[in-house]
């Protein structure tokens, strides 16, 4: 009887568990190739919460779901809350303009924020490749973890008729045009983690 009651506490304990997992998401693992600074052991988790989704990196990854796919002007954004900060800068955000992440022609434009208060924005084509937009840049708008090593910073991407804005908490700290680097917006949205890292995502949608 009480092997039973155990087993029976065992499986209602794991069909939550299992639900965590984000319907119809997909993941795209990015390993490090630095011997200087190495991924951490362990699997990458990324469930669903309450409010959002909440993701551990070990190692960094792209997150998305392919229904989430838009073309000419939109907004999309997410509430990043960083729960725990890694022993140096590491990045996280939002990607957008996104093709082909299962492939090795992978292309998504990304914009993201750090623990030491900087911002960037990239472009990644191809499996080995990485295009800087604009350089990792400080700005006081970017909130800077607290004693507890908690931070939080509402991203922001306004894809508008011939320019796009980058915004971290209400302030819009970049603006590049749909030519160049930044010409492809139409594609797959989502969200990229880097390694060593550990993230609550709210708000995280599209606006037309």
């Amino acid at each position: 009887m009480k092997r039973l009651v155990l087993a029976t506490l065992v499986l209602l304990v794991a069909i939550p568990l299992a639900a965590q997992a984000p319907k119809d998401w997909k993941m795209r693992v990015d390993r490090s190739t630095s011997a200087s600074d190495p991924d951490a052991p362990g699997a990458i988790k990324f469930v669903t919460t309450a409010s959002g989704f909440q993701a551990t990196n070990p190692q960094a990854a792209v997150y998305w779901n392919p229904a989430n796919a838009t073309k000419g002007t939109y907004t999309i954004k997410g509430t990043f809350k960083l729960l725990k900060p890694s022993g140096h800068t590491n990045y996280y955000g939002l990607v957008f303009g996104g093709s082909d992440l299962e492939g090795p022609t992978q292309k998504y434009i990304y914009f993201m924020v750090a623990q030491n208060g900087t911002w960037l924005i990239k472009v990644r084509d191809g499996d080995a490749t990485t295009k800087t937009v604009s350089e990792k840049t400080p700005s006081d708008v970017v909130t800077k973890p607290d004693a507890s090593g908690v931070s939080t910073n509402a991203l922001e991407v306004r894809v508008g008729a011939d320019s796009i804005a980058y915004v971290v908490n209400g302030t819009v700290v970049s603006t590049t045009p749909r030519t160049g680097l930044t010409a492809v917006t139409d594609g797959v949205y989502g969200i990229r983690i880097n390694h060593l890292l550990e993230v609550q995502i709210d708000g995280f949608g599209l606006s037309k």
